[in-house]
């Protein structure tokens, strides 16, 4: 009977030990990332900014799930340096040819989906990518943003300008395709609002011309005002596909698990915005909410998007896996009260559109404090927006024989629009002026009190100390960082374009390097 005892005692003991062993540690769930990037769309305009006749329901909705930023900028007003810029965490300077617009992305430099993909995120894209340029002839495999997800088309467009793709459902499409359980990394690149538009589609969906706010470097006519409510028509366009994108999330119980970064790749398609590094080429809107972070911050302080990557890489617990000259916002996501996270930040242009003889860039740099904003141009004498060309049939007739694009009217680094038009009317005018003549080395304007950058103090004597003081720190920044226009190297000027070319004189073949500027 002891005996029997005994063994009942030891089973239950170990029946009593067993229960009590530690659960089994759970795997950690990596996050999802969804980055949905607008195309050419400036701060403020969003609803949550308070920007009049604009609906965001989207960006609003992450806003108030996340932290909104005010002072966020891209690192070059133009599409393919800036996305270039934000992959990689470094400045246009750093990265050779991709710092230029529409040219080649060199291998070599590495990129925040390819770091992802190799550490099990399944990665995508739907709409824009990287570009425009030539990924391939650096011997990529893919667009440095992931697979194309680009087959479902919508069966109407809501206007003439607005691209049919339907980013939503490539999304869905996307997902369905990724294994169960694995994390993802979506790049939503909207075509809008990038030009071209149909003009008035913003009155004839019932938007209010007489309330519509413009920029003081916009003449105030009717035309512009149609201009920009059209543009607005396109953001509204962009967000109802982040929005349709948000709540699938939410139906497949992801919603919690992703980490949504809202922005854009540089400023409306306007003059004196995209293309120049004044406020409205490099001041954007951002959002971004996270898993678990905090819900309604708002951030003042100066941030980059070149911030992004190393953001990332914190994220997902690899901080060394990238090297970067940005500066990971994960204390601005997650802290009540964050150190500051940067005093300035700094951005730069090249080249744009062909626009110039030898198809010659307009180097210029920036250095932007939440006082100030200073610009250095590197070769004043070039004119900012691209020659002006006076109309000439016979030489337009000879371009376009010859498969170019046409001279006339110049200024080709300003996108094509009513607005345009209007401001080149004008010539004898301060918007003519801001958008198209040509620039002093230096300019300086005091953001505070003049937000549009219509008023250059660098002259002024009490602003002495300033300018002198941000002249210095962005020169210093960009020897430390090898930027090749702070020593006098002009290899920009080499760098090949992909995309279209005009006949201007001197050398414009398409997809070769001008030797004349090589090193």
């Amino acid at each position: 009977m002891k005996y029997f005892s005994s063994i009942l005692f030891l089973l239950s003991l170990i029946h009593i030990l067993s229960s009590c062993e530690a659960p089994p540690k759970e795997v950690k769930k990596h996050p999802n990332i969804l980055i949905a990037i607008a195309d050419d769309q400036s701060y403020p305009h969003a609803g949550i900014y308070g920007f009049a006749e604009t609906q965001t329901p989207g960006f609003d909705y992450v806003a108030k799930n996340g932290v909104l930023f005010h002072n966020a900028f891209v690192a070059a007003p133009q599409c393919s340096p800036s996305r270039a810029a934000m992959l990689t965490g470094k400045n246009i300077w750093e990265l050779e040819e991709a710092g230029t617009h529409a040219s080649n992305f060199p291998k070599k430099f590495k990129v925040f989906t390819e770091v992802l993909e190799q550490q099990g995120y399944f990665t995508g894209y739907t709409g824009k990518p990287w570009g425009p340029g030539n990924w391939q002839i650096s011997g990529r495999k893919q667009n440095p943003v992931g697979k194309a997800y680009n087959r479902h088309q919508l069966a109407h467009s809501p206007t003439k300008g607005i691209k049919p793709t339907d980013y939503a459902r490539n999304f869905k499409d996307f997902y369905s395709q990724k294994e169960e359980g694995s994390p993802f990394v979506f790049w939503y690149g909207a075509h809008e609002p990038h030009r071209v538009y149909e003009y008035q589609s913003g009155v004839k969906a019932g938007k209010n011309i007489e309330a519509v706010q413009l920029p003081e470097f916009l003449p105030d006519t009717e035309v512009v005002r149609n201009d920009v409510l059209d543009y607005i028509l396109e953001i509204e366009h962009f967000d109802h596909h982040l929005l349709q994108m948000i709540q699938f999330l939410e139906e497949k119980g992801e919603l919690d698990n992703t980490f949504i970064v809202v922005t854009a790749d540089n400023g409306m398609p306007f003059p004196y915005a995209k293309a120049n590094v004044q406020e409205f080429g490099t001041h954007v809107p951002l959002v971004i909410s996270m898993p678990n972070g905090l819900k309604g911050k708002k951030v003042d302080d100066p941030v980059g998007l070149i911030d992004l990557a190393p953001t990332l890489m914190e994220l997902v617990e690899s901080p060394q896996a990238m090297t970067t000259t940005g500066k990971s916002l994960m204390p601005v996501l997650t802290l009540e009260q964050h150190p500051a996270h940067r005093q300035y930040v700094l951005t730069g242009r090249e080249r744009h559109t062909h626009a110039r003889p030898d198809n010659l860039g307009y180097p210029a740099r920036a250095i932007r404090t939440k006082e100030f904003l200073y610009v250095h141009h590197f070769d004043p004498d070039r004119w900012p927006q691209g020659d002006p060309v006076p109309q000439n049939l016979e030489n337009d007739q000879r371009s376009k024989a010859k498969g170019f694009k046409s001279l006339y009217p110049g200024y080709h680094d300003v996108d094509p629009s009513p607005s345009k038009e209007v401001v080149m009317a004008l010539e004898d005018s301060p918007y003519f002026e801001w958008a198209f003549a040509k620039r002093p080395q230096e300019q300086l304007y005091d953001i505070q009190k003049d937000p549009y950058c219509t008023k250059n103090i660098a002259l002024l004597p009490e602003y002495k100390e300033v300018l002198g003081q941000l002249k210095q720190q962005l020169l210093n920044d960009l020897k430390a960082q090898g930027d090749p226009r702070a020593s006098d190297n002009p290899i920009f000027d080499s760098y090949p374009r992909y995309s279209t070319m005009r006949n201007f004189k001197g050398f414009n073949e398409r997809g070769q390097y001008n030797p004349a500027f090589s090193q």
